[in-house]
């Protein structure tokens, strides 16, 4: 996600904030987190739903601990520390919660090969058209190319929600697909103040999609309050942000 300018909040807000409280106790696992950060929502998200134990640390963005900085040499969040042994890479990391834990329902993977397969398929639309997506709209400056990126970023958008099959993307069963969109979603207000991205833009079994993913429990104790997230993405709204993303956005790149 990138470095927040320094008058940015430090740390969680809301829901978030009383997750955190409840995970400062050592464990097994350690959780390098950035509140303000989706990919590290993701992670959260698989932990709170799996009700695993866990230790929540924030990493200051301008102070890495040293320690951070040997656990993942990139200075990016998420990361965890299992039983000393360090990992990065927010889908990693969901992927290993699975198997690591694999008593702790729900299984955000299906154990059927071709259903696991195809929830992985979906990850990976995610990833590749619908982040990228994201952050066209958010960083283009002129009216244009704003409108263009926009009707781009619906058409990623569809291409999911004619799969949904309701509740979730699967049905009932909540995964892995569920967990790597709520976090954009949870953000995409910012795409509606300032581009005109609507829900009902991409189709009405979109919105219903959404509001079922931004009610889910795990969702919101994952949450801070939608007003500290602003200020993060202003610089992206100005394409000033330094992020990795920022970055490959900006030079037509894939993401990293």
């Amino acid at each position: 996600m990138g470095h927040p300018d320094e008058n940015i909040y430090p740390t969680a807000t809301g829901r978030a904030a009383e997750t955190v409280e409840q995970h400062q106790e050592p464990q097994d696992l350690v959780f390098w987190a950035g509140w303000f950060c989706p990919f590290v929502q993701r992670v959260w998200i698989v932990l709170e739903e799996k009700n695993i134990p866990y230790q929540y640390k924030e990493v200051n963005p301008y102070k890495k601990e040293q320690h951070f900085l040997d656990i993942n040499p990139k200075g990016l969040v998420p990361a965890i520390e299992y039983k000393g042994r360090a990992l990065y890479e927010s889908l990693v990391i969901c992927e290993f919660l699975e198997d690591a834990y694999p008593s702790r329902a729900p299984h955000l993977l299906p154990q059927d090969p071709f259903d696991r397969a195809y929830v992985r398929l979906w990850v990976d639309h995610v990833s590749k058209s619908i982040i990228p997506a994201f952050h066209r709209v958010l960083q283009a400056q002129e009216p244009e190319k704003q409108k263009q990126f926009l009707e781009e970023y619906y058409v990623t958008l569809r291409a999911v929600a004619d799969k949904v099959k309701g509740p979730y993307f699967l049905g009932e069963h909540f995964s892995l697909v569920d967990v790597v969109v709520a976090p954009w979603v949870i953000r995409d207000y910012i795409l509606k103040e300032h581009r005109g991205y609507t829900r009902e833009g991409v189709s009405p079994k979109w919105k219903d999609y959404v509001e079922q993913l931004i009610n889910r429990e795990s969702v919101r104790k994952t949450q801070s309050d939608l007003e500290h997230y602003e200020p993060i993405y202003a610089r992206y709204l100005r394409d000033e942000a330094q992020s990795e993303v920022a970055k490959a956005t900006r030079s037509g790149r894939g993401l990293p």
